[in-house]
């Protein structure tokens, strides 16, 4: 009987969530992702040219979840290209930077492409990035809470630099997607949901509520 290897192992999991980091040039975004996938701030950032890619298995309420992320770039002339990748989005981290008043401004934008070009029904957490830079803020949090509030997204406010609840929104969006799949809200058999299965198993878990939830497995960073 052969062994599965590491690398199998880690790459089981129950869902695979498609998930968008979105918002305004300079708004820490690619820092966000890094600080999420290596669990430390990335130094030598520039602006981000199209489109990056990352994922990271994690623990979601019981369940694997792999985390597949597109790192949009912010810049408008970049905007036809990222445009391209919203589609199919389950989840995506609206980012804006506290100190900056224009990223803010920009935020109703972003939100309508994604509402649009995903889906009307993608979760979105909206993220108030370089919260360590508090001295510098030009939006309170409870106006970005008022913002998320009256647009029905969660909200964080976040650091790329030290970590601070970064891994909370990522987690957060991604519990949000399985309440509503739990709920009938969300159907990963539809086209463009954003939601593939990754095991029969939770196929045929689902099907039978009095079945329990699929067992959870190692955690990796991958």
């Amino acid at each position: 009987k052969s062994l599965k290897t590491s690398k199998e192992m880690t790459e089981t999991y129950d869902y695979l969530f498609k998930f968008l980091v979105i918002g305004s040039a300079g708004s820490g975004k690619s820092c966000l992702l890094h600080q999420f996938i290596e669990n430390k701030f990335k130094q030598d950032s520039s602006h981000t040219i199209g489109v990056e890619f990352g994922s990271r298995v994690v623990m979601v309420a019981g369940k694997t979840i792999k985390l597949q992320i597109w790192d949009t770039a912010g810049q408008e002339r970049f905007r036809s290209v990222t445009r391209s990748y919203y589609r199919g989005a389950a989840g995506a981290l609206l980012v804006y930077d506290i100190t900056s008043r224009e990223t803010y401004n920009a935020l109703t934008n972003w939100l309508t492409d994604a509402r649009t070009l995903a889906s009307p029904n993608i979760v979105i957490i909206l993220c108030g990035n370089k919260k360590d830079l508090e001295a510098d803020r030009e939006v309170t949090f409870l106006e970005a809470s008022r913002f998320a509030q009256e647009n029905e997204l969660m909200f964080l406010e976040t650091s790329a630099l030290t970590g601070e609840n970064v891994e909370e929104a990522f987690l957060k969006c991604g519990r949000t997607i399985l309440n509503k799949i739990d709920s009938g809200e969300l159907d990963p058999e539809r086209m463009g949901s954003g939601i593939q299965y990754g095991d029969t198993t939770v196929r045929q878990l689902r099907q039978s509520p009095q079945a329990g939830s699929a067992q959870g497995r190692d955690q990796c960073n991958c």
